[in-house]
């Protein structure tokens, strides 16, 4: 399964930036190949300073060895080995009519002393994070979700919507990251679902994922825009950097199980501002963004 699922990521992600390159039209990706001292690398892929990206990665990885204390405590295990891979993307662009777009799909193993395989599962999803909200790109990017997931169980949509709209939210400033999508973890083998099962799930999510986006940043990387909404996108992109610091899990995974750091904090983007204590204008689309943030919709 880690072998069918790390070639499977591969592909994917010459698929996505492929894609991406092609809408872009100017910016070409930059690829780092890496190796983890303790076993195992990835494939980094950034975009920087495009007509329509200003800035994103699209990274593989496959990391293995001796699972940390640190991520031991975490799951409540001891003297374990590990083998996880994923595709991590995120992706900036310089329109602030455009949003911003996060998405994940990884696999993680667990071993015993004698190489034993003692756990197993999948975890991914995917989330739209916009500056002005449209709501038929909301419904639309929540829509290619919600077929994707009826192809296998039609309680999955609201069950991984949910879990997404808990998840991606700042907690410290009580409101959502975004308008939300997709979060899925410890996916494991049922008497309902098997691994291939899963696999076949996860797999199809990650194929929707051009789908449900690059429609929306066709029909808004055009629009023109003013340089105070360039500054609102930049304020919210702060929160976009809180979140990551401070509540996101694959953050804390990566820098305490020795990953590549420049890898890891790609997410962040080129230029943010922190003003103090900013409230939008009433009655604004600033201020009605806010106020969505504040409470999860359901979207479709």
């Amino acid at each position: 399964m880690k072998d069918k699922f790390f070639n499977y990521i591969h592909e994917l992600q010459d698929t996505i930036t492929s894609k991406l390159e092609a809408i872009d039209g100017k910016a070409k990706f930059h690829e780092d190949i890496w190796e983890r001292s303790e076993g195992g690398g990835g494939r980094t892929r950034v975009i920087e300073n495009g007509n329509v990206f200003e800035k994103g990665g699209v990274n593989i990885s496959g990391v293995h060895g001796k699972l940390p204390e640190s991520m031991q405590n975490y799951f409540g295990v001891k003297d374990v080995d590990f083998f996880a891979c994923g595709l991590s993307l995120v992706l900036h662009p310089k329109n602030p009519m455009v949003p911003t777009v996060h998405a994940n799909w990884r696999y993680f193993e667990m071993y015993d002393q004698k190489g034993n395989i003692v756990n197993q599962w999948f975890g991914g999803g995917q989330d739209l994070t916009p500056y002005y909200l449209f709501n038929e790109d909301a419904e639309h990017f929540h829509r290619v979700c919600k077929t994707t997931c009826d192809h296998h169980n039609p309680e999955f949509y609201p069950k991984y919507k949910a879990r997404c709209d808990d998840y991606f939210y700042n907690s410290h400033r009580n409101e959502a990251r975004g308008v939300g999508g997709l979060f899925f973890d410890y996916c494991k083998k049922t008497e309902d679902m098997s691994m291939q099962n899963w696999y076949d799930f996860v797999t199809e999510v990650g194929d929707s994922f051009l789908e449900a986006y690059v429609p929306i940043v066709e029909k808004r990387k055009d629009i023109s825009y003013t340089k105070a909404q360039r500054d609102w996108q930049e304020i919210r992109r702060g929160r976009y950097v809180e979140f990551n610091l401070v509540h996101d899990k694959g953050t804390l995974f990566g820098l305490k199980t020795n990953g590549r750091i420049e890898s890891i904090l790609m997410s962040l983007p080129p230029h943010v501002q922190w003003v103090y204590d900013h409230h939008p204008e009433k009655g604004s689309e600033e201020e009605r963004l806010l106020i969505v943030l504040k409470d999860p919709k359901n979207w479709v």
